[in-house]
């Protein structure tokens, strides 16, 4: 009788291998992550070392940076900017604010602030902000994105010898999108604004009407570049001086049973105040700036020869205004100059 032969032994690669695997994997996405946080550390210093050259410097209270495995978190307890660029200081301070930026999703940043903050502006003026939820997100892949979603935002000015303002929505959209289709030169920025429940002072003195609105705004800027430093005088000059426009592509603004649909395009004057031409159709306005119009709206087409009145291109129920310019700082509807005060330069 011969003897068996011996048994040969199975290999155990196959049972571990994966886990093995996985292991190494593990270190290296570790190593990898660690890494990135390495990098992103030294470039946020030279961002910061970059902004106060600029005149702007930033403090993040107690920075961390934190997410593994997957996000890289940038965390303050309080975040503040001081800005001393263009002469008297201006302070903004946050409270918590936490910076993302996913891994899985490279070309995206996700920002979350938590409320309130509070502007410190020249001549004694303070804005205090207060808001439920705040989150932005900015893309620069293309095209470059920016979005801010805010659920009850809320401003109160308060001004040295004047009647503190109150500014506020129960939700407020903004959205911001390079124009892939205009030329490179138009250097074009698609904006859309939405907010709903608005309560806006200026707007209320105007219409004399204190009823919560909405507004939706869709309009498109160009020589946008001249803003990527930020929106201070410099910029503002430079975009008026490369003739910059904002060309309002729609606009529906309602208030109680007021409402006005507009478009047109605006721009800078020589003396840094609003200018440009607008067309707009309104209804339910009782008055403008103080001046009762009553039913002037309805009677505006044939007292200037029918220009004005319902026609086919105004929305149902609306009356088509004159043509509404603002030149030399006065604001016109057709001939008619109206008993507003004087646009002031915006710098």
């Amino acid at each position: 009788m011969t003897d068996p032969l011996p048994t040969r032994r199975r290999s155990r690669f196959w049972l571990y291998g994966p886990f093995m695997l996985l292991v190494v994997l593990a270190a290296g996405w570790s190593a990898f992550w660690f890494y990135a946080r390495g990098r992103i550390a030294t470039e946020i210093d030279t961002a910061l070392a970059r902004e106060v050259e600029r005149g702007r410097t930033w403090t993040c209270t107690d920075r961390s940076i934190g997410g593994f495995p997957f996000r890289i978190e940038l965390r303050c307890t309080a975040l503040s900017l001081t800005s001393t660029r263009w002469g008297d200081a201006v302070r903004i301070d946050t409270g918590p604010a936490v910076v993302v930026g996913q891994v899985y999703s490279p070309g995206l940043v996700i920002l979350e602030a938590s409320s309130p903050a509070k502007v410190t502006l020249p001549e004694g003026r303070v804005l205090d902000l207060t808001w439920k939820n705040l989150d932005a997100s900015f893309a620069w892949r293309s095209p470059e994105r920016f979005a801010l979603v805010a659920s009850e935002p809320r401003g109160v000015l308060t001004t040295p010898g004047l009647t503190t303002e109150t500014w506020g929505a129960a939700t407020l959209e903004a959205h911001l999108r390079r124009n892939p289709t205009r030329p490179a030169t138009d250097q074009a920025v698609d904006i859309a604004i939405a907010a709903k429940g608005t309560i806006l002072p200026p707007i209320d003195a105007l219409l004399g009407n204190t009823e919560a609105g909405e507004i939706d705004l869709q309009a498109t800027l160009t020589q946008a570049e001249n803003f990527r430093k930020g929106f201070n005088p410099d910029a503002l000059e430079s975009w008026r001086a490369a003739n910059g426009t904002f060309e309002l592509t729609r606009l529906v603004s309602t208030k109680g049973k007021a409402r006005v649909d507009g478009s047109g395009q605006l721009a800078l004057d020589p003396q840094h105040r609003v200018a440009g031409d607008l067309q707009l159709a309104a209804a339910g306005i009782e008055q403008i700036g103080g001046l009762r119009i009553g039913n002037l709206l309805g009677g505006l087409g044939g007292f200037l020869g029918g220009r004005g009145g319902n026609n086919a291109g105004a929305t149902p129920g609306l009356t088509t205004l004159p043509p509404v310019s603002l030149r030399e700082g006065r604001v016109f509807i057709g001939p008619f100059r109206l008993p507003l005060q004087p646009l002031p330069p915006l710098y």
